[in-house]
């Protein structure tokens, strides 16, 4: 986005939160209408900007792991327990896998394009979910024997099959509270 006017990132960015939020309600495949809609834009606005659907997940995908690299410290700032930060966090986390669900069927055909962008997701998020355990244990909160990359797995993997009939953010929750030290 680097370039852009500023009321052209605006807008983008806009476009963005939107097709996240429709993706995270109704998966990848959500009707592009629906995604104008939410974004109060006419179809044409989200083709000028992201020609393909391919296009628009991998913007959403790279816009969301800023956003969440981002919630990290200014959580940290403004929660009352590192404990809470990290809870938080994770949630938005929980956000975020959710909607990044559809992305590698999306890039099926281009493994090293998914691959790039896994290796983004890592090098952005895992510090930053370091960060988080790091104060939480620190201020006496929560176990501190648990590395940021397994905690991040062990989320992933419990928002895997995440719809209807199952509810990952009950049993992130779950987890969340294992980590917690007992009085």
């Amino acid at each position: 986005m680097a370039g852009k006017r500023a009321d052209a990132r605006r807008n983008e960015e806009s476009l963005l939160d939107a097709a996240a939020a429709v993706f995270v309600a109704a998966g990848v495949e959500a009707p592009v209408r629906d995604i104008a809609a939410q974004a109060g834009v006419g179809m044409g606005t989200i083709y000028r900007h992201f020609p393909t659907r391919s296009d628009l997940i991998i913007a959403v995908y790279r816009h969301q792991v800023e956003a969440c690299a981002a919630a990290g410290p200014a959580l940290l700032e403004s929660c009352p327990a590192p404990s809470e930060a990290l809870a938080r966090w994770i949630d938005l986390f929980v956000d975020f896998l959710v909607t990044k669900h559809g992305l590698a069927a999306v890039l099926r055909s281009d493994q090293a394009g998914f691959e790039t962008l896994h290796a983004y997701f890592l090098d952005r998020l895992v510090p930053v979910c370091a960060r988080l355990l790091d104060a939480a244990a620190s201020a006496g909160q929560i176990r501190g024997d648990i590395a940021a990359l397994t905690l991040m797995r062990a989320v992933g993997n419990l928002c895997i099959g995440a719809g209807e009939s199952y509810d990952a953010r009950t049993m992130v929750d779950v987890l969340i509270a294992g980590l917690r030290v007992q009085p």
